[in-house]
């Protein structure tokens, strides 16, 4: 039996699990991929500072995201078509995540609907991430429906207006569910353990829009609305517009731009999460972690600022905690541990990161994660800001 003992041993079990349309659709980025691949080798980059002779007892990683206590500075990210990695799969992360303490993002594309979410959980507070699409009404009885399923965040992606080419996904012919084509069938012949899972559920579809969309009943008529759906004209007065009508805590989801962030400060946004969609839009965009510090450095204090991409470790937590991030999300990391051993698996990822942050920071001198800062990292090994700070 193999030993988990870090993320990259939970890639590989998920590649050998899953049918190939669906892990492609994790583990790849848009066009040559440079983005996808800069998150994680930027982080690789930026080296700590050990200490000694320093007391470790008492750590504690506990920390808030958006007022919210977790137990380490962690949230699942929103992905699309996480219930095709295995059966029920927004449903196994939701589970993961409350038993740990850390909040679970559910996309708006996911297989699971709101409705089954929350009904799995207790009705345990959760986050919804909102794609803003053309018919105005769905978004705002979907606005409703997070409302009734007691979340407690919403998070607006704003980078998705139009969708990024993912070489993958046309080569694969990627659906939810998959065409049953002869080389789809031949694959998942070889997935015997996804296919039982499958069979098991009624879960297969968009559990968000199919039925709840006048004409969109099945999943054909599902693929024409949402070709149609994704809104260019998206801008700031839709974030207005939205947070009135949600009346909660809101998160803005894929900022890389100072003067973008500044707006996000003016929105009257709770937080930002400073993102280039896991590389699967803009190929070429700076990574992550290096936008992060000038982010950071353009709002001040005025907005909390969050991270993704690229974290595969507890080490690549505690370094963005280190440059300004109040907190991460973990999204292929998480999908990785779903397909390989749905709940399971997540737990163990959460487990494997926080251990791998609990004893980071301790090597570090550090025994509170809210103590942390540059201090921990050597000069010159990370990326710096190189805008004038908005606040003193």
């Amino acid at each position: 039996m193999t030993v988990i003992t870090n993320i990259e041993d939970l890639r590989i079990l998920h590649k050998a699990r899953v049918p190939r349309m669906f892990y492609d659709y994790a583990d790849s980025g848009s066009w040559t991929e440079g983005t996808y691949r800069a998150n994680e080798a930027d982080f690789q980059a930026i080296k700590f500072r050990q200490r000694v002779a320093v007391n470790m007892e008492g750590r504690s990683t506990a920390t808030q995201m958006i007022g919210q206590n977790v137990a380490m500075p962690v949230a699942i990210a929103p992905t699309g078509m996480s219930g095709m990695q295995h059966a029920d799969g927004e449903i196994c992360g939701a589970r993961a995540a409350k038993k740990f303490g850390i909040p679970f993002t559910l996309s708006t594309m996911s297989i699971c609907s709101l409705e089954d979410v929350a009904d799995s959980t207790g009705r345990h507070p959760f986050w919804f991430q909102l794609y803003v699409l053309k018919d105005r009404d769905f978004i705002e009885r979907l606005i409703d429906r997070a409302k009734a399923a007691n979340c407690s965040a919403l998070v607006i992606t704003l980078d998705l207006q139009i969708l990024g080419q993912r070489h993958k996904d046309l080569k694969n012919g990627l659906s939810a569910p998959p065409k049953l084509t002869l080389p789809n069938i031949i694959n998942m012949a070889t997935k015997p353990r996804w296919g039982l899972g499958m069979l098991g559920t009624k879960r297969h579809g968009f559990g968000n829009i199919v039925g709840h969309v006048k004409g969109v009943d099945d999943m054909s008529s599902l693929s024409d609305w949402t070709a149609k759906q994704f809104d260019p004209a998206l801008n700031w007065g839709d974030v207005e517009w939205i947070k009135k009508r949600w009346g909660g805590k809101i998160i803005l989801k894929g900022i890389q731009d100072e003067e973008d962030a500044r707006l996000a400060v003016d929105s009257g946004a709770d937080a930002l999460i400073v993102s280039n969609h896991g590389g699967r839009q803009l190929d070429g965009a700076e990574s992550s972690i290096r936008a992060l510090p000038r982010i950071v450095a353009a709002v001040g204090k005025d907005i909390e600022v969050h991270m993704d991409g690229g974290i595969r470790s507890g080490q690549d937590v505690i370094k963005a905690v280190a440059l300004g991030a109040k907190g991460v999300y973990i999204g292929r990391a998480w999908l990785y541990a779903l397909g390989a051993m749905g709940e399971q698996g997540v737990t163990k990822a959460l487990q494997i990161i926080h251990k791998e942050l609990d004893l980071t920071m301790a090597f570090c001198g550090k025994t509170d994660i809210n103590t942390v800062d540059k201090g921990i990292l050597l000069a010159g090994s990370y990326p710096v800001a190189s805008v004038v700070p908005a606040t003193a």
